[in-house]
């Protein structure tokens, strides 16, 4: 078990600004992987489902999104630790891209988000040189479907790919993907709702106490409810009984 294990996952305790170095040191080669922006969801996710467990832990970077995490770093005195999560990783990214001519794509999502979100994403980088848009179907694609939009993804030339399908598809949709696509594939998820203007983003106080899932609840309360009821207590009852076991065994 690793040192950064969270319940059932291992976590890559790095900064935005090492993980940046990290995804576009991949893209300028064009090596196929993926990156996981794990939270409370994934974790407790990982928790019940083990093929989703070996998902996220064969990732090529997972890393901290949730306040919750940070927090269970923290603890494993890890002081330093920072919240690097999927919108924020999503500016910067795009922001480097678009000063060193690195394509990039989206795939996930409809067609009406998606205009808005590269419509917006360009307006604040006008460089940024987005060679691809894909809205799959909001259902189990067929095998054509899906080696028509692998292939749509690679012609394009795009060297990252943020993938906007939700937890847990999008990360079964990179792992399917590993050594198919060849871009660094990120598993942005609400990213694409937040800088298309979707959804509101929490304000950053709201962020800073790990309270943003409340935020969101309270905009989407019948599609988010039984994810916090079923996975934030249990969370917070695994984290200290963790935290607790490790502070004893390391004395």
């Amino acid at each position: 078990m690793s040192n950064n294990r969270i319940i059932s996952i291992d976590i890559d305790a790095i900064d935005k600004r090492a993980a940046t170095r990290k995804i576009i040191s991949w893209a300028k080669k064009r090596q196929s992987s993926y990156v996981c922006f794990s939270n409370v969801h994934m974790v407790m996710e990982a928790y019940d489902d083990q093929e989703f467990k070996d998902i996220v832990n064969s990732a090529d970077l997972a890393l901290p999104d949730g306040m919750p995490l940070v927090w269970m770093l923290k603890g494993k005195r890890i002081k330093q630790q920072e919240r690097v999560c999927g919108p924020d990783m999503t500016i910067l990214l795009c922001e480097v891209a678009a000063k060193e001519g690195i394509e990039v794509g989206f795939y996930g999502s409809s067609p009406e988000i998606l205009e808005k979100l590269v419509s917006n994403l360009k307006g604040k980088f006008p460089e940024l040189n987005v060679v691809c848009a894909i809205s799959p179907p909001y259902r189990t694609l067929t095998n054509e479907e899906t080696e028509h939009y692998t292939n749509e993804i690679n012609e394009s030339g795009a060297k990252i790919l943020f993938v906007g399908l939700g937890c847990p598809k999008q990360e079964k949709w990179m792992k399917a993907h590993k050594n198919k696509i060849h871009s660094v594939m990120l598993g942005v998820g609400a990213a694409f709702d937040f800088h298309s203007g979707s959804t509101r983003v929490a304000p950053p106080w709201m962020q800073k106490i790990g309270m943003e899932w409340f935020y969101r609840l309270l905009q989407d309360p019948k599609r988010l409810w039984k994810r916090y009821v079923k996975h934030n207590p249990r969370f917070i009852v695994f984290g200290l009984f963790q935290l607790v076991r490790e502070q004893r065994s390391s004395k």
